[in-house]
């Protein structure tokens, strides 16, 4: 496709950028991000949004660390009252700018 070996050593952005084939890892993120603002606009009573904030505790704690929640790195960019920020569809996109950039940097 585009000519080159391992031994070119040419490092990944560059060679997106030569295909224009985007990063997966971005668009998981803004995926993820435009989707979990969506789930919260919501307002017709599904559970949808009950679950993303549901704490189940049935019979004791396990040892160890607790299990990672699929919304622990969205609280990572607007903070612990991110489902109030994302009923403001702008502020929420401004937010999810910064949460994609984040998070392909780190590559949670």
């Amino acid at each position: 496709m585009l000519g080159v070996s391992l031994r070119d050593i040419i490092r990944n952005d560059v060679i997106r950028r030569r295909t224009k084939v985007t990063d997966i890892a971005h668009r998981i993120s803004k995926f993820k991000w435009q989707w979990a603002g969506h789930v919260c606009r919501r307002t017709d009573g599904r559970w949808g949004s009950r679950v993303l904030e549901l704490r189940p505790r049935i019979g004791k704690r396990s040892v160890g660390r607790p299990p990672a929640r699929w919304t622990d790195d969205l609280k990572k960019v607007p903070g612990s009252d991110w489902m109030r920020k994302a009923a403001v569809r702008v502020r929420w996109r401004d937010l999810g700018k910064a949460y994609v950039q984040q998070w392909t940097l780190v590559g949670c």
